[in-house]
């Protein structure tokens, strides 16, 4: 291990939460403390840790005589240095980091909620006005350095589209449905028994979490401000067995996707919704709980990045990142470049153009066929191809179409369910690639 240097001024950091990622980060920080000083310059000392419940029994890692219940106090503690929050949700987070950053104090953070919010890009504006860093680069995809890149790496290119897996729950549930041929419910049954699910898997499964980090990738790739209800989110509970093995079929594999695009000069599209992607292209092959994201830039071409995107380590391997650039920054009596931000222009969702796949079970005896294709025409969604299943009383025909309007489709699936003869209405997923 290399020796720290014993002439590193100290800096001093509040830690707010002490779960799992808040553990993991005092860990790394404990286990790595000389390295971590010739990395940012300075000797990084947990000062204080902010709990909920002092009661409760806590790894032997996590220093006693530092946990305090009162992290109000903590945060605007003059011998504080840095605040790190890894509380999540909206208060008291969001009070405690604008005291913290009122106070003058860089702030590190892994509340995607928080900064998807209006109030996050209030503190964010807020950090500017201060001349202090807020950094987040474990909101987005955990270990994977996304923020950073888009922020520096990338700053003089022009992006055209980020899109990737960003919710590892998700994208373990698909593997197993494809993998095994598994219904939804029984692979997040064996998500929630791996502690890969939340109990309540809602903000994962119906996208929410996702759409989070689709509004902060939004900010940080194409410099307009969004929030979490800006972004149009499709979650994957209606997803079936029977559309996985379509896909595979098809020569697709079905993700979830996050989707933050340049739609023309001066308009955007941020959503997120389950789709069929080539097996061919490189997020086909994101597995399990891992994430990817895939950057479009316009000289650059095409990059993708792939890693852990939550669990507690990989997730304080990030914070441990920006704290460091914190206390660079601070010694520096700098900031991190912060690029001006406008206000979103949302393109119209029904103007959005893409491929689907849909399914539909109706009666199977003559000219239903002909009713159907023609309720397509007539809503200017044109089929690519077509195939039947015979079922019991009914007939299955799975349609993928040519590119067409949102809006164009949508009409499609309401008039199509109008039919007496169409029993139900499956799912219409997006086809990723043809466009045009």
């Amino acid at each position: 291990m290399t020796s720290a240097r014993p002439s590193a001024p100290v800096v001093r950091i509040a830690i707010l939460g002490s779960g799992a990622v808040g553990a993991a980060l005092i860990s790394l920080l404990r286990s790595r403390s000389d390295d971590l000083t010739v990395q940012s310059g300075a000797r990084l000392e947990i000062a204080g840790i902010a709990v909920a419940d002092l009661s409760r029994a806590r790894p032997d890692h996590v220093p006693g005589d530092l946990l305090t219940d009162d992290a109000a106090s903590l945060v605007v503690d003059p011998s504080i240095d840095v605040v790190v929050e890894l509380i999540g949700g909206m208060e008291p987070a969001g009070s405690l980091i604008r005291s913290a950053l009122e106070s003058g104090k860089p702030v590190v953070t892994a509340n995607k909620a928080l900064l998807a919010s209006p109030e996050g890009i209030a503190l964010r504006n807020l950090a500017h006005e201060r001349g202090v860093d807020l950094l987040y680069e474990a909101a987005v995809a955990g270990a994977i350095p996304l923020v950073r890149v888009l922020r520096e790496s990338l700053t003089g290119e022009r992006i055209q589209r980020v899109m990737g897996i960003v919710n590892g729950t998700t994208n373990f549930i698909l593997t197993k449905m494809t993998d095994n041929g598994t219904e939804y419910a029984d692979v997040l049954a064996e998500a929630q028994d791996l502690g890969l699910a939340e109990r309540d898997p809602t903000a994962d499964v119906e996208g929410h979490d996702a759409a989070a980090k689709t509004a902060i990738l939004t900010g940080v790739a194409l410099g307009f401000d969004v929030v979490t209800a800006d972004v149009s989110c499709e979650g994957i509970t209606g997803i079936g067995s029977m559309d996985i093995e379509f896909a595979d079929r098809f020569g697709y594999v079905v993700k979830l996707l996050a989707v933050v695009e340049r739609i023309g000069e001066d308009e955007i599209s941020a959503r997120v919704h389950p789709a069929m992607v080539p097996k061919s292209h490189p997020l086909a092959g994101v597995r399990d709980a891992f994430n990817a994201v895939f950057i479009e830039g316009e000289s650059a071409g095409e990059l993708m990045l792939y890693g852990q995107g939550a669990g507690g380590l990989p997730t304080a391997s990030a914070v441990v990142g920006d704290l460091i650039d914190a206390t660079r920054n601070l010694l520096g009596k700098t900031t991190a470049p912060v690029p001006e931000r406008q206000p979103g222009r949302l393109h119209p969702a029904a103007e959005l153009r893409s491929a689907y796949y849909l399914t539909i079970d109706v009666e199977d005896r003559p000219g239903v066929l002909g009713i159907v294709s023609t309720v397509f025409g007539e809503h200017n969604v044109s089929i690519r191809s077509m195939e039947q299943e015979d079922l019991v009383d009914v007939a299955r025909l799975i349609f993928l179409t040519h590119a067409s309007r949102e809006g164009d489709m949508n009409e499609t699936i309401a008039a199509l369910a109008a039919i007496d003869a169409v029993k139900r209405v499956g799912n219409a997923m997006r086809v990723f690639g043809e466009r045009e």
